[in-house]
Formats: structure tokens, sequence, C-alpha cells
């Protein structure tokens, strides 16, 4: 079956933009939207589209009724019509080489209006340098917006990198299992989406974050190869371009190591860039967290360009300088990058770069600039020639350094590190460098409390030499957890699984979730699958959304979401989250403690 028999029913023969010259002399029947009509008195051009593009009808009287022609000059935009007529090629100086149908023209020879359409509240058919409306009026009016052909391209990417998903995993033994919807609340680091029950009063299921405990309960019921495109709901605070649901890439496997975890998902991360038309080579970078950290002072690191963190502690400790001196003597460190031709910058331009590190949680940012064999800024007349050999600037360098402890200092310098590598244009937009960040900390320590959180999720495996080197300092475990980025984004990230019942209870123990009745009530259904026996196992999850985007080129993740939130969490077009009437939460045995709900 051709791709041209595929669309064809008993009302149309065609799709409009698969039309071609070969179709020259052929009889079609169309079906699409009026993108735009020209009434030129007694002769009407129409452009027709559908969601394989736009083709040019004509409406002459030579071949078309005097009735079709007044019908085409009066049917309105966005109507949808259906056309008959012949496909001719059109004269040399009247082809559209912009457009793929613009060899031919269809000439009709009947229209019938068969979807009237109001005046679109927003334009679809627009200009090369026309702005798009404002994305809440577009919100707003999605099945107008979703008319528009750079988004009708975006979803229809979508699809097929989800059909090459499939197809890559189902090709290696894996299984597409689903889970459940309607499930319970679990902690797993952000809050859960509540759903009441009518016919268990006070009780709640929760939307799941993730299909995690299900997808290893298949591993111990020995299905141990599983995939999911997973729709998941996590109730997190406002966050730019986050979606409160989400879809993700979903897998788990059995008696599987995190080499073969990496080695399937680079295969299929491959696969799918691939559909888009990139070759992406393999095997990906690999980097420890606490290299990425030290190096970069993110565990995302963007390794498109360079200015890696130094640590010049040791060469500013002897310093008289009070604020290194202060923060050394505290525990810290000082920091920085050089910048390359950074001297030359203003000193309004290098405010600006110490304004970022101040919303990263840094103190200030200190400066030192190499210029005319000098070197110049606030420090540097107590530099000792020790400290000046450790800065290694060169001549138009500029070394901008934060004094504190690392949890400040990173985040500060990751941010200044990004900004500097945009100012210089050192970002090459076409690169991509994929990286495995590997061997995460299995805990985050509360400084203050020295309370243990995971730093992935309760169910992820402890490196064992680690348990064994120092079986009473959890906080020095690394976690069998590796994290897939590309270009300082996280793409996915994963862990080998603690498949020992008495492991993930004392793991349970230590991240302060309750007793043994305690952690039956609320993870009794994983700990009873795990007793049961379970394998060896581990998964990877993908953001989908996040991967369609960055292969449709898209700016945001509205971009590939069919009916997305907006940063608020609303969706406008159905105006939702909405009040319900008392009579409803009567029923579910709910009241609202807002006013006037």
């Amino acid at each position: 079956m051709t791709e041209g028999t595929v669309f064809a029913t008993s009302q149309r023969t065609h799709r409009c933009g698969d039309l071609r010259a070969e179709h020259a002399g052929t009889a079609v029947t169309l079906g699409g939207w009026v993108h735009r009509a020209r009434d030129l008195g007694g002769l009407v051009f129409m452009d027709l589209r559908d969601r394989a593009g736009l083709v040019q009808v004509s409406f002459n009287p030579d071949w078309a009724s005097a009735q079709a022609i007044a019908d085409a000059a009066a049917v309105g935009v966005e109507s949808v019509v259906m056309v008959q007529g012949i496909v001719e090629r059109r004269p040399a100086e009247m082809r559209n080489p912009d457009l793929a149908t613009g060899e031919i023209e269809v000439r009709a020879t009947s229209l019938r209006v068969v979807g009237p359409a109001v005046t679109p509240a927003i334009p679809v058919a627009r200009g090369k340098n026309d702005k798009l409306p404002a994305e809440d009026l577009r919100l707003r009016h999605r099945y107008l917006d979703l008319r528009r052909p750079e988004l009708q391209a975006s979803l229809i990417l979508r699809h097929r990198l989800l059909q090459v998903t499939r197809a890559y995993l189902s090709e290696r033994g894996f299984l597409e299992l689903e889970t459940p919807i309607l499930t319970k609340p679990t902690p797993e680091g952000a809050r859960d989406y509540l759903v009441p029950s009518r016919v268990h009063p006070g009780e709640f299921y929760a939307l799941p974050q993730s299909p995690q405990i299900y997808k290893q309960l298949f591993m111990c019921s020995g299905f141990d190869r599983y995939f999911q495109i997973a729709r998941c709901f996590r109730d997190e605070d406002l966050r730019q371009d986050r979606q409160p649901e989400f879809t993700q890439i979903d897998i788990e496997a059995s008696f599987i190591g995190r080499d073969d975890i990496m080695a399937l998902s680079e295969g299929m991360i491959a696969a799918i860039w691939r559909e888009a038309g990139h070759e992406v080579p393999t095997p990906f970078e690999r980097m420890s967290y606490a290299d990425a950290m030290e190096r970069y002072g993110c565990d995302r690191p963007d390794l498109r360009y360079g200015l890696a963190l130094h640590d010049f502690t040791s060469a500013f400790a002897p310093l008289d300088f009070v604020v290194t001196k202060s923060a050394i003597e505290a525990g810290g460190r000082v920091r920085g990058i050089r910048v390359p031709g950074g001297a030359a910058w203003s000193r309004k331009q290098v405010d600006e770069l110490e304004a970022v590190a101040k919303s990263a949680g840094a103190g200030g940012l200190l400066r030192v600039k190499k210029a005319d064999g000098k070197l110049d800024g606030p420090v540097a007349k107590f530099l000792t020639p020790e400290a000046e050999a450790a800065l290694a600037l060169q001549d138009g360098d500029l070394a901008l350094l934060v004094a504190a402890g690392d949890r400040v200092s990173s985040p500060a310098l990751d941010r200044v590190r990004q900004e500097c590598a945009r100012r210089l244009g050192l970002v090459d937009e076409h690169a991509r460098r994929f990286l495995w960040v590997t061997d995460f900390p299995m805990f985050d320590q509360d400084p203050a409390t020295g309370a243990l959180a995971a730093v992935h999720h309760p169910f992820t495996a402890a490196n064992p030499d680690d348990m064994a080197a120092y079986p009473d300092a959890p906080a020095k475990w690394r976690a069998l957890a590796y994290d897939c980025v590309l270009n300082g984004l996280e793409l996915g990230g994963g862990s080998i699984r603690t498949s020992d019942p008495r492991v993930q209870s004392r793991m349970f123990t230590l991240l302060g979730i309750g007793d043994e009745a305690d952690q039956e009530r609320r993870f009794g259904f994983l700990l009873e699958g795990l007793r049961a026996g379970a394998p060896p196992h581990g998964g990877i999850a993908f953001g989908f959304d996040r991967i369609s985007m960055l292969l449709s080129s898209g700016s945001s993740l509205r971009d590939v979401i069919a009916f997305p939130k907006t940063t608020a969490a609303r969706a406008l077009f159905e105006n939702a989250p909405t009040s319900v009437p008392a009579d409803d939460l009567r029923e579910l045995h709910l009241r609202s403690t807002v006013e006037g709900a």
C-alpha cells in the first residue's frame, strides 16, 4: 500500500500536501481548511491546507461553474471545504519553489463547504515576518494554534520518535506493559496529585509520579524486560517550563548491570536522533559526579565549551585578605574560572556577572584581571608570587572567584560559567555532547540536622564497596545511579535498584521513613514482592517531552505537547483546574475550605 492510497477514503482521494508534478492530469477530491483565498474578480485562488501541507486551488470560468467561483470567493478562512478538480502543472513563471506542491495546482470543478468557520480568534495563516500572538492567547484557542504547520510538524515528529522507541525496545525483547494511573501515595521527591475515593470515604488514590514501584514488581514477577511510554504527574511548585503531567520513556530489566543499561540507552538515543536526521556517535563520554561538581560546579555540565573550574585554595590560604581568609577558616574554598579576553570587559559587565553569582547564593564575586602585564582588582595587591603563578593568567585574562563552601560556590560558578560562555560566543548550537554522569552520592545530608535525603529515590541501590568500607557512615556511600546529559540538560536518569528487602528496609530507616510497621503500611506491597524473590534489576527513564522539544527545535515543552499547561499549571483552553459544586464534593466526602468555593 503506497502512502497516497493510505489516505484515500470514500470522501477524498489524496491529501492536499501530497500532490506533486507526477499527479498532473489526475482527477482528485480533496478535503481541507481554507488557509487563504484571493478573489481577483471572477478568478479565485485558494490555498487549501491539511496536515500534509498546502496546495493551490484555482477557480476559473474556463473549468469551474459560476456557483463554485462565487462560493470560493465567499468562503471564510479556516472553513472546511471539499474540492473536486484536476491536477495540472503550473506555468513555469507561476511555480512556487518554496512550496512542496509548488509545481502544480488543482483546477477545481466544484466546491462544497462542509465546515463553515467563524472568524478565527487568532490567525493561523501568517506571513514570514508576522509575529505569533501571545502564548496565553494561543493556549486559550489551542485548537486553532494546533493548525499551525510548525506545531503540526512537531507533533508528527513526536509520533515518529515514539514509534522508533517502541520498535527499538521491542526488537530487544522488551514488553510494553501498563501500570496503574490510580495508585498509592509514595514519597518520590515531589507532591502527589491526590484523587478522593467516593466508595471509600476519607481515602485517596494518587496519580503516579513515576511507575517506579510497579516496574520493580514486574521484575519480581518474572517479566525481565519492561518498558512503557508512561504518563507521570507531579504537583511541584511553579517552575519555568515544567509540566504537572508529562511523558517519559520508562525502562526496567532484570539480571542487568549499569553498563548494560547505558549501552541499551545509547543505542535507543542514537535511533531516536537518527529518525530526526542526526547521527549520534556512541559510546557517550562518562564522568563521575565528583568530577563534574569539581570541574563544572554542576551535575549536568555542558561540555560544548571549556571554562573549567579551578581550586585556588592552597594559593590563597597564606594571604592576608579577609574575604578569602575567613571563608577558608570556615571550611570553604577559593574556586573560580579563567576567562580568556575577559579583562576587556567593563566594570559594569563584570558587576552583572557578580549579580548572577549572587542570584545563585554567593556573597560576591572576586575578580582579578591581567592587562598590559599587570594584575588589577581588589584582591590583586594581596597576591603573592605563588598566588599569581597559581592563577596562571595570560595577558587579557580575567579570573572570577568565589570564596565559600562548595554548596554555595558550585551553583554560583556554574551560573557564571554559563553566562561567560554565552558572552564569549563559545556555545556551538549545532554541537551535541552526550555525557553519562555516574557515582552520585547516595544521600544528601542536611548540614544543620544531619538528616539524610535520597539524592535519586529511596529504591536506588548503594555501591556495595562503599557500604562495606563505611558501614556506619552512609553519607559517604555512592549510589549505583547514572544520568544521561546533553549540552547541560538532563535527558534521563536511572539506577540499579535495591533487590534485597532487608537492605531496602534499612534504606527506609536511614531516610527516616518510620519503624517496621510504618514501612509495611507505606511500602508493604514493594517489600512483599522483594521477599518473594527478586532478581537483580535496574532501569532508567527519559523525559520524552524534552527529547521531542530538542529534536523539533522547539523553545518550550509546550511546543511539543498537544494540550499543555501554563507555568501556573493551568489549562487555559478547557479552563482547568476549576471549582466543583458543593454537591459533587459532598458525594466525595469532601468540603472546600476556600471562601466562596
